[in-house]
């Protein structure tokens, strides 16, 4: 499964109302969970092994998200947030700091891939809604630029 395909499929579950999507064939294993930290990907499985995905189970109702003033940049991808190039460096941005679209304010860990985020607005960081090496969602708001 190419990358742009797992995108969309975290996407389409993102945006259902499924909380847990399985999916096997002779290459490969995908399981996706929403509301849990865990996420299982790409996974050898010879091809006796492989079944039919189980039906999902009812979906859980959904936590309202506090209402921000601003634009939040969200994250592209589930994976490992962290606001600085390496252990001990300074962060990409801070509360206070100006941005201009497309500077990067952090970097999202995926299947060890490290995968910048820019900013999609120009103004000032007004809030950092994640902690450094916090698990995150598919969009799911990483900082408020006003």
């Amino acid at each position: 499964m190419k990358i742009e395909e797992m995108k969309e499929l975290i996407q389409a579950v993102s945006d259902s109302e499924v909380d847990e999507f399985k999916y096997s064939d002779e290459k490969c294993s995908v399981r996706i969970m929403k509301n849990k930290t865990q996420v299982v990907a790409a996974e050898a499985v010879p091809a006796a092994a492989a079944a039919p995905a189980p039906a999902a189970a009812p979906a859980a109702p959904e936590e309202k998200e506090p209402e921000v003033e601003g634009n939040q940049v969200k994250a592209p991808l589930v994976g490992t947030f962290y606001a600085a190039p390496s252990e001990g460096a300074d962060p990409f941005v801070s509360v206070g700091d100006t941005v201009k679209k497309g500077q990067v304010i952090g970097i999202v860990e995926a299947m060890k891939l490290m995968n910048e985020v820019e900013s999609d607005y120009d103004g000032t960081v007004a809030e950092i809604l994640v902690e450094n090496g916090e698990m995150v969602e598919y969009g799911q708001p990483l900082i408020v630029v006003k």
